[in-house]
């Protein structure tokens, strides 16, 4: 069920798969939003309930002015008070694993488990993809000719408009984002107390094995690393796998809360 809320003068959306669960909140990388995550939540289901957001200038939720560190986790901050629930384990990919650790060491109290796919506490993205995404199409065939082999892991962000088709995102937007995103973040990571899971795609161009494994010697709390055969997008490129190991993670970490 898609759900709205509203911070300051500001419109954020987000897909609430529904269900009996333990809830997850689930933030997606750029080019993609809340809707990603549904084979996830059709997979960990019924024991969890995925809760997604449509991160500031993804999907439905508004475009913004900016798109720095402290915004997002302060969007973060504003999706978990919106649900009314407690402490809770927050998943994210890409963007969204950066702003989950980071909401994660700056609201410790609020997050109870943490995975992050594919992402680094250093973080040295090329916006130039971007950059030659293409702007309009006349037709989704169009749109999915032009876009080659990489079409499949952006449809969920492709959006039909009166003059053609395009994305739910816009190309100037993610670019600021994906300068912000970069940078040094380990002192976010390191930070993080809370149980962590840590996921590789073994062909990822994203997270090099060396500066996972540093994650996991610097991290401040119990974590484990899953490496997956995948690029950088692990629960797309291997989403039984990934669905697997996130729910034996959780699965894990309801049992000792219950202990």
């Amino acid at each position: 069920m898609r759900e709205f809320f509203t911070v300051g003068e500001r419109k954020l959306s987000y897909l609430d798969f529904g269900g009996p669960g333990t809830p997850l909140l689930a933030l997606h990388g750029h080019y993609n939003e809340a809707s990603a995550f549904a084979p996830l939540a059709e997979a960990l289901a019924p024991r969890w309930r995925v809760m997604a957001l449509d991160q500031r200038g993804h999907g439905e939720s508004d475009r913004a002015q900016r798109y720095e560190r402290d915004d997002y986790v302060a969007d973060v901050a504003a999706f978990h008070r919106h649900l009314g629930i407690g402490p809770v384990a927050v998943l994210g990919h890409s963007l969204g694993g950066v702003n989950a650790y980071q909401y994660a060491a700056r609201q410790p109290d609020r997050v109870r488990a943490l995975i992050v796919e594919d992402i680094g506490a250093v973080v040295d993205s090329d916006w130039s993809f971007t950059l030659r995404l293409p702007r309009q199409a006349a037709s989704r065939q169009d749109l999915v000719a032009e876009l080659g082999s990489v079409a499949s892991y952006l449809e969920c962000s492709f959006r039909r408009t009166a003059g053609g088709w395009g994305f739910s995102f816009d190309i100037e937007h993610t670019v600021a984002s994906q300068k912000a995103l970069n940078g040094d973040h380990w002192q976010d990571w390191t930070a993080v107390a809370c149980p962590t899971l840590l996921i590789r795609g073994t062909h990822s161009d994203e997270l090099a094995a060396a500066h996972a494994e540093e994650m996991i010697t610097r991290h401040a709390g119990k974590a484990r690393l899953a490496e997956l055969p995948a690029g950088h997008v692990v629960h797309h490129d291997a989403p039984a796998q990934f669905a697997a190991a996130v729910e034996e993670f959780l699965a894990v970490q309801r049992s000792t809360t219950r202990d």
